[in-house]
């Protein structure tokens, strides 16, 4: 079986520029972002983007915008020798109660059969409550990241296994 590191988007590997990032100009990875995926990269960790997307069921954006946010990223990721395995989204709006929607766990575990991943081993890290207690419900050890909301959504009542500065030092705490 193999281990992966879940990662959030907003706010966790880039800024939180406040409302929906709906365009790829918009879109600004962390300074420690590329250093931790690279990290990642080299590390025997499967990489797994895990996001919840709400402005394309909300009818803000396109999913082909979203898309294109995606392919940008994932080129500059690559450009600097850092890679993600996959990209997980749910699209819904969280009025429809999908089982997709962070803390939901059916992305995850979509990830875990596709890539044969024990959850047990692996790790999720993000900077919402609802991003604990997905990694919380599929099993996976927990880091919440002091950037983005940092833990201040307060949707659920949940604590990090770990709590650390910013995706730069959950990177280097997984790794030790």
């Amino acid at each position: 079986m193999n281990h992966a590191v879940f990662l959030d988007r907003d706010g966790t590997i880039n800024d939180h520029v406040g409302g929906y990032v709906t365009d790829w100009r918009d879109f600004k990875l962390m300074p420690e972002a590329l250093p931790a995926l690279k990290k990642l990269t080299e590390s025997d960790y499967k990489v797994m983007l895990v996001t919840n997307q709400s402005a394309v069921g909300r009818g803000i954006m396109s999913l082909e915008a979203l898309e294109e946010i995606h392919e940008h990223m994932l080129a500059e990721l690559e450009e600097a020798g850092a890679y993600v395995d996959a990209v997980y989204v749910c699209t819904h709006d969280p009025s429809e109660s999908c089982g997709c929607r962070k803390p939901e766990t059916a992305l995850i575990d979509l990830a875990a059969e596709t890539y044969d991943l024990d959850l047990p081993g692996s790790w999720f890290v993000g900077d919402k409550t609802q991003d604990i207690q997905a990694g919380a419900n599929a099993g996976c050890k927990t880091i919440l990241v002091e950037t983005g909301y940092g833990g201040s959504d307060k949707l659920y009542n949940v604590e990090p296994e770990y709590t650390v500065k910013n995706i730069l030092d959950a990177v280097d705490l997984i790794l030790a």
